[in-house]
């Protein structure tokens, strides 16, 4: 017998409305399975809504996390990392295999991980973000002026980051269980 995906009740696919089924469809065509998650926040519409678009709003904005000096792998690297260091399963065999080896990488131990001193520096950033926000000064953003990083950029990592802890939290809220197919992605 399967575990129950949530505490909270969790709607039937059919039942949701016309554009989340939608939605949903789509990662479900990406990944080959619809995520837990997704179903999770299903509970309430209108705020998976929101998360979808929120999202979306984020990983889709043109421009973000720019390349900079000692960065030859762009933008999408950086934000992959990102998504790894909040537990998302990276394994998108379309990114490749070094875009594989690095999430290996930074899902094991990002301090051991084949990255630029600017992908460090993000995900230094990020780790502070996440787990010592109420320490984050004007002292934290002195590494990522260092490697290059703007305003904007540094908007990036803080979106991310909050997104991430907010899908982290609901997961840990709702006793979310995690699809198995998550633990075999990309093997």
């Amino acid at each position: 017998m399967t575990a129950a995906i949530s505490r909270f009740p969790v709607p039937a696919l059919e039942s949701l409305p016309e554009d989340l089924q939608q939605r949903i469809a789509r990662v479900q065509e990406k990944a080959g399975f619809v995520p837990n998650v997704f179903v999770a926040l299903a509970h309430r519409p209108e705020e998976c809504r929101a998360f979808f678009d929120y999202h979306d709003a984020l990983m889709r904005r043109k421009g973000g996390l720019k390349g900079g000096k000692g960065n030859d792998r762009g933008g999408d690297i950086k934000r992959q990392s990102l998504l790894l260091l909040h537990h998302h399963p990276g394994r998108d065999p379309a990114r490749g295999v070094e875009a594989a080896l690095i999430a290996d990488q930074v899902a094991a131990n990002y301090l051991k991980a084949d990255l630029t001193p600017r992908e460090k520096a993000i995900l230094d950033f990020a780790m502070k973000a996440t787990l010592q926000s109420h320490q984050v000064d004007e002292q934290a953003f002195i590494p990522l002026r260092a490697h290059a990083l703007d305003e904007e950029d540094i908007w990036d990592v803080g979106a991310i980051v909050a997104s991430f802890a907010l899908s982290n939290r609901m997961a840990n809220i709702t006793v979310m269980r995690r699809n198995d197919d998550f633990f075999t992605m990309g093997r």
